[in-house]
């Protein structure tokens, strides 16, 4: 990991909803850092704002207030075409339900984010190069329902690798997988972090896959309750 080299900065994040006449605050002024290279989980019970906060790293969504950087880009100020730019080129997701198309095969789901890209010649070689890095290089030509839950959770982490970006964020990517399944996912992104320098952060209300983390947070009413480091 490089040293002070921050990947994510974020500075007093405010999130209002507006319901009818009610206004419900999902985040007050959450402000943490994340170190490129670093493993970093979220936690929460229901209704704590992980999701939110999910939603704001992932730049699906822009905060009430406050400020987020990521790679020092100013993220909270950009309009929707500019958010989308950079969910394309900066972040990999992986989520709980694979989100994979059901009629392609994994060599066409991982070049999904290479055609958002409009990189061409090399696409196809850029997905099976991904693919083989997760362990399913004799799998490109299948399609999901041709694979297991493992399986198809390594084609979503392959896709979510593809473009290089500079954060994965793995929403409960072990929610509909048995444990040894999970497990084996666990290691995968592990290893990727550690032979990759992948910046990984896990949003989980399981403690067994937040374990892994080097740090976690932990919120509580759209605050964040306290920082727990691991190693």
């Amino acid at each position: 990991m490089a040293e002070n080299e921050q990947v994510i900065r974020t500075e007093n994040l405010t999130k209002i909803y507006q319901m009818g006449e009610i206004l419900v605050h999902a985040l007050h002024g959450v402000s943490f850092t994340v170190e490129r290279g670093e493993v970093l989980a979220i936690m929460g019970p229901s209704g704590s704002g992980k999701s939110t906060l999910m939603n704001m790293i992932g730049c699906l969504d822009i905060p009430t207030s406050g400020d987020y950087f990521l790679e020092g880009e100013l993220i909270s100020s950009l309009d929707d075409d500019e958010l989308a730019l950079v969910r394309n080129r900066k972040i990999g997701f992986v989520f709980q339900k694979f989100n994979l198309l059901p009629r392609a095969t994994a060599l066409a789901n991982v070049e999904l984010p290479l055609r958002y890209a409009g990189i061409d010649g090399e696409r196809k070689m850029l997905a099976q190069k991904a693919l083989e890095s997760v362990g399913l290089g004799d799998r490109i030509y299948h399609q999901p329902n041709e694979l297991s839950g493992g399986q198809q959770q390594r084609v979503a982490i392959a896709r979510a690798l593809v473009n290089e970006p500079a954060i994965i964020l793995a929403d409960e990517p072990t929610g509909n997988l048995d444990s040894q399944s999970g497990e084996e996912i666990m290691r995968l992104l592990l290893e990727l972090n550690k032979t990759q320098g992948t910046t990984l952060l896990i949003v989980t209300h399981d403690p067994d896959v937040a374990s892994v983390a080097e740090r976690i947070i932990h919120l509580r009413d759209g605050e964040i309750e306290n920082e727990e480091i691991r190693q």
